[in-house]
């Protein structure tokens, strides 16, 4: 599991710093909608990391029924909706015009 999540965590922070670029280019609020998704992403990887290496014992993370399992699954379903969204009317539009 531990090396999945670095795997998973280099694509979150790459889409991180693509939409981060993005956003300083275009200054569009779809922009500014796939950086917040991709900081949700982030939120997601960063809880699942956490919860892997204890590092927040007192929390109870990893433990059934925390807060880091639904800060987790809130985290990816945002992430996801608004990432892709931001991501693919960006795209929309740009080739609209």
């Amino acid at each position: 599991m531990k090396g999945s999540l670095f795997i998973i965590g280099i694509v979150v922070l790459l889409a991180l710093c693509a939409s981060a670029i993005a956003l300083a280019r275009e200054k569009t609020a779809l922009a500014c909608l796939q950086l917040i998704g991709a900081v949700f992403l982030a939120v997601m990887v960063f809880t699942q990391f956490a919860e892997s290496f204890h590092l927040f014992p007192h929390m109870g993370w990893g433990l059934p029924h925390n807060a880091g399992h639904y800060i987790d699954l809130l985290s990816a379903w945002v992430g996801v909706a608004l990432f892709g969204l931001g991501y693919f009317l960006r795209k929309l539009a740009r080739s609209r015009f």
